[in-house]
């Protein structure tokens, strides 16, 4: 597994070397490429000036901001130098917290952190496991690609995952999701609809994650290179429409997951 940042964690006055990875394995990820329909020739795509109209080479771009229509400031790399954080090499711990504080809707992104020497392991450990068994995570600040995140580092097995965490000003309201204005709940169809969820309940470890849609794509794939035919299947499934008797439909689904774990 190849690190994408090495760094320290600094709780207090100890300092522990860490390399952070990906916590994503994007190398099963199925992509296109885009061609020209008549001969299949790659697209490529050029770095043209909307002023000459002519063709930049990467090393003639600069980094500009718009301060106001078609205005610009250019910032040059040694001038981005002189606002770099601590936090590009350091994750430096300022509180901690109980997990369940945090709510889901922060979490942006999900990196796996371990320490990057055999030195380093000693201390990482004790970090690690004190954060186990005090049952906190801790908080910190980290520069990564050009923006500075808050992070939240919990253990997990032997290693630490550490959560980017979006800032509040990034998030929408919740309660600006519509219709969702509490209603009266008939008792009978509450007890069915949670005998329906006890019946489909099952531990996280047993559900099915299969990508179906990856695996009907990889099929798909191999036909077209075989030179295969291939059938379109029509779908004939319903439209989905919305629930006019709830004890009706209930019942029957109790029964259908009966069926299903019977089977």
């Amino acid at each position: 597994m190849r690190s994408i940042w090495n760094g320290h964690i600094r709780f207090s006055l100890v300092t522990i070397p860490i390399s952070l990875y990906s916590s994503s394995n994007s190398s099963n990820e199925i992509s296109f490429d885009q061609l020209h329909d008549e001969d299949h020739g790659r697209i490529r795509y050029k770095r043209v000036c909307q002023t000459c109209e002519e063709e930049v080479e990467y090393k003639d771009i600069v980094k500009g901001y718009e301060y106001a229509p078609e205005q610009y400031v250019v910032i040059t790399p040694d001038e981005l130098d002189k606002v770099k954080l601590d936090s590009e090499k350091a994750i430096d711990i300022s509180a901690f917290v109980d997990i369940e504080e945090v709510h889901p809707s922060r979490f942006e992104a999900v990196y796996f952190v371990g320490p990057n020497d055999e030195v380093a392991r000693k201390t990482f450990n004790l970090f690690r496991t004190v954060l186990k068994n005090k049952g906190k995570a801790a908080i910190g600040r980290l520069v990564l690609r050009d923006k500075e995140d808050v992070v939240l580092l919990t253990p997990e097995d032997e290693a630490i995952i550490l959560y980017k965490l979006r800032y509040p000003y990034e998030l929408k309201d919740i309660k600006d999701v519509p219709n969702t204005e509490s209603t009266e709940i008939n008792d009978d169809q509450l007890k069915l609809a949670e005998q329906l969820v006890d019946s489909l309940a099952k531990p996280f470890a047993d559900v099915n994650f299969e990508d179906r849609y990856r695996d009907k794509l990889l099929k798909l794939i191999e036909q077209k290179v075989e030179g295969e035919e291939i059938v379109v299947v029509s779908d004939d499934a319903e439209e989905a429409k919305p629930t006019v008797d709830i004890m009706d439909a209930l019942k029957k689904s109790i029964e259908e997951a009966k069926k299903k774990k019977a089977g």
